[in-house]
C-alpha cells in the first residue's frame, strides 16, 4: 500500500510538504507542488480519509439536507454546493427529506453520527425549533438556502423582494390589470416575499389586485396544474397574466391553459420564476425572474468552508440579484 511517506521520497520533499499540497493547508511552491503531484499520480496515491479525520478530528465532508433532489431547482443548487465541495477537496453528503419532517430530524442526527464538519440545509419543512436545535451543536457550522432570517445564524437566497417587484412593474407596464399570482405554501419565506415584491412593484404603477387573486398550491407541476384547473373554472372573464412563483409551478400551470385550449401568451402571459434548465426549453419558453440558482449553492458552501479552514465568521445574510428573464410565455412591452 501506496503512503504518504512514499510521495514524500519520491518528490524529494518533507511529509509535511506533502500534507500542505493534500488538504491545501499552506502555501507552497509551483514546483514542489508540481512534484508532489507527480509523485501521487505515478505512484497511484489515495489519501486515507479515515486516518486524515483520525489525525485532525475533521472529515472533510459537508452534509445537505434537502426537500427533494427531483425538483429542478434542488438539483441545480446540488450543483452548485457539489463544485464547492470538490474544488477544496471536501465531500458531500446528500440527505433527500422528501418533504417528511420526521425524516428530517432522522437525517440530521445520521449526518452528526457521520461527523460531518459542516450543513447546507435547504428545505422546506424546517421550522424554527428545528434551527434552533441545529445552533446548539456548536461544532458543526449551519449555513440554511431560502431559510427565514431569523431562524439561523447563516442564510443564502436570492432577493425575492426585489424579483417580485420586477415582476409587478412589467406587468404594470405591459398593461395588465386582471392577475393571478400562483404561489406555494403560505410558511415558505420565499413566497412571501415574492408576494410583497410583486404588489410592490404594481403599486409603484398605480396599480392593486382585486378579487381572488392568490391561489395557493403545492410546489411541483402538479401544483401548478390543479391552479390552472382551478382559475380556468371561476365564473367570470379569465386573467390576463398569471405570476407562478416557482418555474416547477408555471411549467404545470403552463401544462393545464394547454390542455384547456389557452393561447399563450396571446389570452394569458404566464411568468415563473428560478430559471431552472428546462425553462428555456419548455413550449412556448418561459418567461421567468432568474435567479443565480447554482451561485446559491457554491457562495452557500465556500462560506462554511472559509469558515472551517480559514475561520472566516459566516456571513448573517447573503442575498444575490434576480433578473427578469423574456421568452415567448409572456407578451413582451412594445
Amino acid at each position: 500500500m501506496v503512503t504518504i511517506k512514499d510521495v514524500a521520497k519520491r518528490a524529494n520533499v518533507s511529509f509535511t510538504t506533502v500534507s500542505h499540497v493534500i488538504n491545501n493547508t499552506r502555501p507552497v511552491s509551483e514546483d514542489a507542488a508540481r512534484r508532489v503531484n507527480d509523485a501521487i499520480a505515478d505512484l497511484g496515491y489515495f489519501p486515507s480519509d479515515v486516518a486524515r479525520a483520525l489525525q485532525s478530528s475533521r472529515t472533510r465532508t459537508i452534509g445537505m439536507i434537502v426537500t427533494t433532489t427531483s425538483n429542478p431547482f434542488f438539483g441545480e443548487v446540488i450543483r452548485g454546493v457539489e463544485r464547492a465541495c470538490f474544488r477544496h477537496g471536501y465531500t458531500l453528503m446528500i440527505c433527500n427529506t422528501d418533504d417528511v419532517a420526521t425524516n428530517l430530524v432522522a437525517y440530521m442526527r445520521t449526518l452528526f453520527t457521520k461527523r460531518v464538519d459542516a450543513m447546507v440545509v435547504m428545505t422546506t419543512n424546517a421550522s424554527p425549533e428545528f434551527f434552533r436545535r441545529l445552533g446548539q451543536i456548536k461544532r458543526v457550522p449551519v449555513v440554511a438556502i431560502d431559510a427565514p432570517a431569523d431562524t439561523v445564524a447563516s442564510v443564502f437566497s436570492d432577493d425575492s423582494v426585489e424579483g417580485g417587484r420586477l415582476v409587478g412593474a412589467y406587468l404594470a407596464a405591459a398593461g395588465f390589470r386582471r392577475i393571478v399570482c400562483v404561489s406555494g405554501p403560505e410558511s415558505h419565506p420565499r413566497m412571501a416575499d415574492r408576494i410583497a415584491g410583486l404588489t410592490a412593484g404594481l403599486a409603484a404603477h398605480g396599480v392593486s389586485l382585486d378579487g381572488d387573486w392568490l391561489v395557493r398550491t403545492d410546489l411541483t407541476m402538479d401544483g401548478g396544474l390543479a391552479a390552472a384547473r382551478q382559475i380556468l373554472g371561476r365564473p367570470g372573464p379569465r386573467p390576463e397574466a398569471i405570476f407562478a412563483l416557482s418555474d416547477i409551478m408555471a411549467i404545470g400551470l403552463l401544462h393545464g391553459l394547454h390542455d384547456a385550449g389557452v393561447e399563450i401568451p396571446g389570452e394569458i402571459s404566464v411568468v415563473g420564476y428560478d430559471d431552472i434548465e428546462s425553462a428555456a426549453h419548455f413550449f412556448p419558453p418561459l418567461t421567468t425572474v432568474r435567479q443565480p440558482i447554482a451561485d446559491l449553492g457554491a457562495q452557500a458552501a465556500e462560506a462554511a468552508i472559509n469558515h472551517l479552514d480559514r475561520g472566516v465568521p459566516l456571513p448573517r445574510s447573503t442575498q444575490l440579484k434576480p433578473e427578469l428573464i423574456f421568452r415567448q410565455s409572456a407578451r413582451r412591452l412594445d
